[in-house]
C-alpha cells in the first residue's frame, strides 16, 4: 500500500484536478454499471419466461415503479433505458481512457523534462560522481518503467472504485451474504500479500540488471576500436550472453509470479462463489432474485479484485525504478549550479581573474586536496599558460576558472568581484572552451558551428574556419558546410576535429578563450598556424592555455607551473626555462631530447 500512496502523491502533484475528474468519472461508470445490472431482473421478468419474486427485497420498490409502466411500452422502455445506459457507460469510459492516456504520457514527459532539466543544471561535481551510462539509464529505461507504473496505478484506481460500488450494491441487496464474502476476500488478500513482496524484490533485481546492461553496452560501444584491435570480441560476447540470459530469466520469473497469483485468485473466486451460494441458500434463506443478483455481481467483481492484485504487483515492480528517478532528481537539484537569468549578458574581463587562497578536492570525505593554497593573478587580454606533469592539477585549475569547480576554501574573483551563482552564467557565456578530446555532434559542419552562434553569417563561419586552418579540408568535403561528419565527428581525422572545434570556439567571439591541449592532435604545420592565430588574438581576449607541447606557449605572457596541486613556479617562458633544476626546465629539457 505504501507503493500506491507513493505513486498517488507524485501523480496528484502533476495531474491535480484532472485526476479527480477521472475518479469522479469512474464513479459514474460504476453507478451506470450497477443500474444496468439492476435492470436485468425486470427485463427478464417482463419477458414472461421467468417470474422472479422480489417482494421483501430492497429491489421491490424499484420493481413496483417499473410495473406501473403500461405493458405496451414497459419492456421497450426498459430496454431503451438499458441501451442509453450502455451508450453513456461507453462514452464516459472513452473519456476516462483518453484522460488516463493524457495523465500517463503527460506524467512520463513531466518526469523526462524534470529529470533532464535537473541534469543540465547540475554542477560539474555531480557528473564526476555519476557514471554517464547511469544517467542515460535514468533518462530512458527507468523513466519508461516508472511510466508503466503510472498505468498500473490508474488501472488499480479504476478497479478499486468499480469494486467499491459493486460491493455497496451487494451490501444493499444482502448485507449478511456480502459481509461473508468480503471477510473471505480480505483473508485471501492477506494470505497473498507475499506476492507484492516478491514483486518488489523482482523490481529491484530488474533495476540493477538494466543499469548494468546499459553501462556495459555504453562502455563497449565507446571502446569498440580497442575491442576490435585487441580481438576482445569473444570475451565481450560472453558478457553479453550472460547478462541477457539473466534478464530473460527475470522476465520469465515475473510471468510465473503474475500467472501464479492470478491462478490463485481465479480458483479462490470459483470456490468462494460456490461456497457462499450454498451458504446463502441453506443458512441465509436467500431469495432467488437476491441470490441471482449477488452471483452476477461477484462473478464480475472477482476478476476486478484479481486485477487489483495484478496492478499492485505490476506497481511494485516499477517502484525501485521510480524511486531511483526521484532520488537522482533530488541529488541533481541539490547540485544545481545557478538559476538561469534571462537576457544575462556575457561577462567582459576588464582587469583580471584572480584566485585567492583556494583549496579544492573532489570528495570532501577524502583528506587529500587536488588544489592546495592556489594564489594566481591572470591579467585580462593576455595569454597565461598552465603546465606541469600529468596529474599535477592543470585541468582542475582550468575548471575552477570556468566555474565548473567551486573552491572549498578561498575564492575566484573576476575584476575584484567574487564568482558566485549570481554571475556564473554570465561568465560561462563569455568563455569558449576547446578540450583535448574534441566533441562534435552527429550532424553537419554548419550545425556544429552554429550551436554557439545561431545568427552567424556565412562570412563569419568561413572566417572562423580560416582562422583555425579548417577551411581547406571543409571545402573538400562532399557537401562542404552541409556535410554530415558522423558520431563525434568520426568521419574526420583527429586533427580535423580539433581544428573544427577551435573554429567553433572562435565563432562565439568570447572574451575568455580556454585551450586544453588544443593543438595536441595537430601536425607541426597546422600547429604553427594555430599558434600564429592565437598570437593574433592577444590583446583582444584573455587566453588560458594548458600545454604539454611547450613549443605552443613560447610567447605566453605568463607561465604557471603546477606540481601535486600546488603552484611551484610563475614567470615568463625564458625566465623559467633558465632556472636550473626546476620542474619547468626539466620539462623543457625532456621535450628537446624527445625531439632530437
Amino acid at each position: 500500500m505504501n507503493a500506491v500512496l507513493y505513486f498517488f502523491k507524485q501523480i496528484h502533484a502533476y495531474a491535480g484536478k484532472v485526476l479527480y475528474i477521472n475518479m469522479a468519472s469512474m464513479i459514474i461508470i460504476g453507478l451506470l454499471d450497477g443500474i444496468g445490472l439492476l435492470l436485468l431482473i425486470p427485463m427478464i421478468t417482463m419477458t414472461g419466461f421467468v417470474n422472479f419474486e422480489v417482494s421483501g427485497t430492497p429491489f421491490a420498490g424499484v420493481y413496483e415503479i417499473l410495473q406501473r409502466i403500461p405493458d405496451l411500452i414497459g419492456l421497450p422502455g426498459i430496454l431503451s433505458i438499458y441501451v442509453l445506459i450502455v451508450i453513456a457507460h461507453n462514452l464516459v469510459h472513452r473519456q476516462i481512457t483518453i484522460r488516463n492516456a493524457i495523465i500517463q504520457h503527460g506524467f512520463f514527459r513531466h518526469l523526462r523534462v524534470k529529470t533532464y532539466d535537473a541534469f543540465l543544471h547540475a554542477n560539474w561535481n555531480f557528473f564526476i560522481k555519476n557514471r554517464k551510462s547511469d544517467l542515460i539509464n535514468y533518462m530512458t529505461a527507468e523513466i519508461a518503467r516508472a511510466s508503466a507504473g503510472t498505468n498500473s496505478f490508474l488501472q488499480f484506481l479504476s478497479s478499486l472504485i468499480f469494486t467499491g460500488i459493486q460491493i455497496g450494491l451487494a451490501l444493499w441487496l444482502s448485507p449478511s451474504i456480502t459481509g461473508f464474502v468480503l471477510l473471505s476476500g480480505v483473508l485471501l488478500v492477506f494470505l497473498n500479500r507475499k506476492f507484492l513482496k516478491w514483486s518488489l524484490e523482482l523490481g529491484k533485481r530488474n533495476y540493477d540488471l538494466g543499469r548494468s546492461y546499459l553501462a556495459g553496452i555504453t562502455d563497449q560501444i565507446n571502446g569498440i576500436k580497442d575491442i576490435k584491435s585487441n580481438t576482445l570480441e569473444d570475451t565481450r560476447m560472453d558478457w553479453y550472453q550472460s547478462i541477457t540470459e539473466r534478464m530473460k530469466n527475470e522476465q520469465i520469473e515475473y510471468t510465473k509470479l503474475k500467472t501464479k497469483s492470478q491462478m490463485y485468485y481465479k480458483i479462490a473466486s470459483a470456490i468462494l462463489i460456490a461456497t457462499f451460494t450454498y451458504i446463502a441458500v441453506n443458512l441465509f434463506n436467500a431469495q432467488v432474485t437476491q441470490l441471482m443478483l449477488i452471483i452476477i455481481i461477484f462473478s464480475r467483481l472477482w476478476p476486478r479484485v484479481a486485477g487489483i492484485q495484478g496492478s499492485l504487483e505490476q506497481l511494485a515492480t516499477t517502484i525501485p525504478a521510480f524511486q531511483a528517478v526521484i532520488a537522482i532528481q533530488s541529488e541533481s537539484r541539490k547540485a544545481r549550479e545557478f538559476t538561469a537569468v534571462e537576457n544575462s549578458k556575457p561577462l567582459v574581463v576588464k582587469k583580471s581573474i584572480e584566485v585567492k587562497d583556494v583549496f579544492f578536492r573532489y570528495n570532501t570525505d577524502q583528506p587529500d586536496f587536488a588544489l592546495k593554497n592556489i594564489n594566481l593573478h591572470i591579467p585580462s587580454n593576455q595569454m597565461t599558460a598552465v603546465v606541469g606533469r600529468s596529474g599535477a592539477g592543470k585541468s582542475t585549475l582550468i575548471d575552477l576558472f570556468m566555474g565548473l569547480n567551486q573552491p572549498e576554501f578561498g575564492e575566484v574573483l573576476v575584476d575584484g568581484k567574487s564568482l558566485t551563482k549570481d554571475n556564473l552564467i554570465s561568465l560561462r557565456k563569455a568563455v569558449s572552451y576547446v578540450p583535448q578530446d574534441p566533441f562534435l555532434f552527429n550532424t553537419t559542419v554548419r550545425e556544429n558551428l552554429m550551436l554557439v552562434n545561431p545568427n552567424a553569417t556565412e562570412e563569419e563561419l568561413w572566417e572562423a574556419l580560416y582562422f583555425s586552418s579548417a577551411a581547406e579540408f571543409i571545402k573538400k568535403l562532399p557537401d562542404g558546410l552541409d556535410s554530415v561528419i558522423g558520431d563525434r565527428g568520426i568521419k574526420l581525422s583527429g586533427g580535423e576535429r580539433q581544428r573544427l572545434v577551435i573554429a567553433r570556439a572562435i565563432l562565439r567571439k568570447p572574451s575568455i578563450l580556454v585551450l586544453d591541449e588544443a593543438t595536441s592532435a595537430l601536425d607541426s604545420e597546422n600547429e604553427a598556424k594555430i599558434q600564429q592565430a592565437i598570437e593574433n588574438l592577444k590583446g583582444k581576449m584573455t587566453i588560458i592555455v594548458i600545454a604539454h607541447r611547450l613549443s605552443t606557449i613560447r610567447k605566453a605572457d605568463q607561465v604557471v607551473v603546477l606540481d601535486e596541486g600546488k603552484i611551484i613556479q610563475k614567470g615568463g617562458f625564458v625566465q623559467l626555462a633558465e632556472e636550473k633544476k626546476s620542474v619547468f626546465s626539466n620539462l623543457v629539457k625532456n621535450q628537446l631530447e624527445a625531439m632530437s
